[in-house]
């Protein structure tokens, strides 16, 4: 009995940080994998401010990121599977926190083959969610 309620107790208790944010992350694979972009950008920060740095420069905003995922990633070949490794995540403050890591895009179908690179990600937490504010990835 006295197992049965500290396991309860402990599945109830919120997810650390670290959890959390660990959990958008794979949320945003899963839904990227399943073809599901407007899925995987709930992950960024619905805000004019969110920046996105990658190879084509700075984008600001979620709508135009959204816009150019949707550009570049048309459909299950480009996109492929994609995988997050690596990653460390560090936190800065209460409701700010860094993640470094890795992607890889496993695309056998697409004629540029498998695509890859590192990523650095400013999350915060806002309206009690953890949320990408900034991402660059290269």
């Amino acid at each position: 009995m006295l197992l049965t309620l500290a396991l309860s107790c402990a599945l109830a208790s919120p997810p650390t940080p670290r959890q959390a944010i660990a959990q958008v992350l794979a949320t945003q694979a899963a839904a990227w994998n399943r073809g599901d972009i407007p899925t995987f950008m709930a992950g960024y920060w619905h805000s004019d401010s969110l920046v996105f740095i990658g190879k084509s420069g700075v984008t600001y905003g979620w709508q135009p990121t959204l816009d150019n995922y949707k550009k570049n990633y048309p459909g299950a070949a480009q996109m492929g599977k994609l995988d997050f490794s690596r990653l460390r995540i560090t936190l800065l403050g209460a409701d700010v926190a860094q993640v470094v890591g890795h992607f890889h895009l496993a695309r056998p179908n697409a004629a540029a083959g498998d695509a890859q690179g590192q990523f650095l990600l400013i999350f915060r937490k806002l309206n009690s969610k953890w949320v990408i504010v900034a991402d660059h990835s290269s």
